[in-house]
């Protein structure tokens, strides 16, 4: 048994345990996966890799095909059963398609296939240990509501980076735009985290809620006898937002209170109704709205000015089918949360329903998703998701987008490798070269294919030519 330590700080709980029975193979990802900053355990054999693996943390491990004691297919299993969270790998000198297969079957993340260029395993660990990371922070949360804009890809970093910016600015007013269920109310309680005292109120008010006959009253407050039924005074939504964040979801659907609204933002002054003593406004006023407000305008049942005054500093938070590669992020870090929340221990999501997953276009974007995992969460009684697990519409996404391609397959001489290649390729042709439509095609995410088609040396300039 052989030790590879990392430059990592101490109490760095990610590590990798490596079984191969070529010594100086093995020793040689050893070193490489200790350079990249993880911490690495080597096995010769299987029955010295199982009591490595029953006596200590790992989230990752890769287990070469043929060991001198073993099938290293046969041991995926009882790795998994040992390590329920980390990320199994099958490693092999041969690139045999009914091998992986059964790898995969056996509960598998990948399969990989021996070369002198050890850096698809060092790049593999590396994901591992990101989704480690993921899966640990959000062991730690609470209350989803208050954990930030989630996901890796560019558009969120983009996002996160223009509420970092306005964040400066406390009085500016914010609109954020976005389908429904993308992640709004997120980003709003995150710039409040951002630019706002912890002991700030956070208030959020939905426009589609409000009655017509007391939206006026629910906003600003009223003073007693004002009106009918108004048997005391009563602080509105602005005034219990206090130095905070008022965050008014849907205010497209805001009508008869538009001008009201326009003079209130342009002066940071309100009245309660029944009062002429002006209240000053403290708190940053958020809007959100997944309609197009431009459009309101033009048809003349949203006013310009409001419009422009709201519109101060726009934010566009895309839909979650355009950045894929945030999907299987924030699947499992639902996973983890709701794992939790429930009192279960749930695995890592295998390669099966990752597929799945990533084939669906989620019309509800990120809340559709989180009701997803909630779901499978509660459903899985033996401990992992699996795809049965999923409901229909995600699951029937795969068959549609596999029955799309179709690639010729002969024994013997194919490999794993040309043949993933040759459905790109296919995709890719089917897609009219737009790699975000192809992906779909293939069942994966963009990030997924944009890796893939560089593992492959695929560009599609190149083959649309």
């Amino acid at each position: 048994m052989d030790e590879y330590r990392s430059k990592q700080p101490e109490g760095s709980a990610f590590r990798a345990l490596v079984i191969d029975d070529e010594e100086l193979y093995a020793r040689a990802i050893g070193r490489d996966l200790a350079r990249a900053g993880i911490s690495c355990d080597v096995a010769f054999n299987a029955r010295s890799a199982i009591e490595r693996a029953r006596g200590g943390e790992y989230g990752f491990i890769l287990v070469d095909h043929r060991l001198p004691d073993d099938d290293g297919i046969r041991l995926v299993p009882v790795l998994r059963a040992a390590q329920p969270n980390a990320c199994v790998m099958v490693m092999t000198a041969y690139d045999a398609i009914p091998d992986a297969v059964r790898a995969i079957r056996a509960g598998a993340a990948d399969y990989v296939v021996k070369e002198q260029s050890l850096q698809p395993i060092v790049e593999r660990a590396l994901e591992a240990r990101r989704r480690d990371e993921v899966v640990r922070t959000a062991a730690g949360w609470r209350d989803h509501k208050s954990q930030g804009l989630l996901g890796e890809s560019r558009a969120v970093a983009h996002v996160v980076e223009q509420l970092r910016q306005v964040a400066s600015s406390p009085e500016t007013t914010v609109l954020l735009t976005g389908e429904t269920g993308v992640g709004k109310e997120v980003a709003a309680r995150t710039l409040h985290a951002l630019s706002r005292p912890t002991t700030s109120p956070f208030i959020a008010v939905d426009c589609v809620a409000l009655p017509s006959t007391l939206a006026e009253s629910l906003l600003f407050g009223h003073e007693r006898g004002s009106f009918t039924g108004a048997d005391q005074m009563r602080v509105g939504a602005f005034e219990e937002a206090r130095d905070g964040t008022l965050f008014l979801d849907e205010i497209g659907d805001i009508t008869e209170l538009q001008a009201k609204l326009l003079r209130v933002l342009e002066t940071r002054r309100f009245c309660r109704v029944g009062s002429v003593r002006e209240i000053p406004l403290e708190a940053r006023v958020v809007c959100a709205t997944n309609q197009d407000l431009a459009a309101r305008v033009q048809a003349g049942s949203f006013r310009l000015d409001l419009y422009q005054r709201l519109s101060v500093f726009p934010i566009h938070i895309p839909p979650l089918r355009e950045r894929g590669e945030d999907i299987l992020f924030l699947a499992e870090h639902f996973r983890a949360f709701f794992a939790q929340k429930l009192g279960k221990t749930i695995a890592p999501l295998g390669a099966e329903v990752r597929e799945a997953l990533s084939a669906y276009s989620y019309p509800g974007n990120v809340r559709e998703l989180k009701n997803v995992l909630e779901r499978a969460v509660i459903l899985a009684d033996g401990g992992e998701i699996a795809v049965t697990h999923l409901p229909q519409r995600v699951v029937h996404a795969v068959v549609t987008s596999a029955s799309d391609i179709a690639v010729s397959f002969v024994p013997g001489i194919d490999s794993l490798e040309s043949l993933e290649k040759r459905m790109i390729k296919e995709a890719l042709r089917q897609a009219n070269y737009v790699k975000a439509d192809a992906a779909r095609l293939l069942g994966i995410s963009r990030f997924q294919l944009l890796r893939r088609m560089e593992k492959h040396g695929l560009r599609p300039e190149d083959e649309a030519k």
